[in-house]
């Protein structure tokens, strides 16, 4: 049986990007006393929730190559979003985790089986993956920031305490932080200056650092199965 599409007060079912947009013009009128910039911050506002909230259609289809084809405009929407809303905690969580997640699966991973047949191809690969991992720790830290000023400074000299301070609304993006801060890590021990980071992606608890590099050879090994190549 098909849904009804229209519901019961007789209008039209709405997604949430669409229904946000009805009650901007629902409230146009009151707004418009405010003058436009007031309309144009909360339409922003608005869009900005709605993308920083879309994460599950990704996350749910099951066509891998439709979503790494597809997350790179994803992307760049969110960062184009986020130069018009810089402090948008949502959107800078959903960054963040976003280019950590499309470095490491559609970069990083397919690096290692490139490496099989053209080994400066595949350094260059992960050079990128580094680049998309530090890109996705600045959103991260940049939304710490937001809710408490002088986050990155703290976490630099005091890294135990600076993450004590922070609370339950802070932890999904410390996880994303940590985890795209260690990712680069991962890919460039040759950098003394960023694997001096470790002891502030080890305040973030997420993963004892000499943890990384098994967790990560054990996802490379699986992909490699998954492909049906060979060590």
């Amino acid at each position: 049986m098909h849904r009804n599409p229209i519901s019961g007060d007789g209008l039209p079912r709405h997604s949430l990007p669409l229904a946000c947009l009805l009650r901007l013009l629902l409230c146009l009128p009151l707004l418009l006393a405010g003058g436009c910039a007031t309309v144009e911050n909360l339409a922003r506002n608005a869009l900005a929730d709605a993308l920083a909230e879309g994460g599950s259609a990704y996350a749910s289809d099951d066509d891998v190559d439709l979503v790494g084809d597809a997350t790179p405009f994803a992307l760049k929407t969110l960062e184009s979003l986020l130069a018009a809303t810089p402090d948008h905690r949502g959107l800078l969580l959903a960054t963040a985790s976003g280019f950590t997640q499309y470095a490491y699966a559609y970069v990083q991973l397919p690096a290692d089986v490139l490496e099989l047949s053209d080994v400066d191809a595949a350094y260059a690969q992960r050079d990128r993956a580094r680049r998309l991992y530090l890109r996705a720790r600045g959103y991260g830290l940049h939304g710490l920031e937001v809710a408490h000023p002088g986050f990155a400074a703290r976490l630099r000299a005091a890294p135990v305490e600076a993450v004590a301070a922070t609370g339950r609304a802070d932890v999904p993006l410390l996880y994303w932080t940590a985890v795209a801060w260690a990712a680069a890590i991962s890919l460039g021990k040759d950098d003394p200056e960023l694997v001096a980071g470790l002891g502030e992606v080890d305040a973030m608890a997420v993963l004892y650092h000499a943890e990384y590099l098994h967790l990560f050879e054990r996802a490379r090994s699986q992909f490699i199965r998954e492909t049906g190549l060979s060590y």
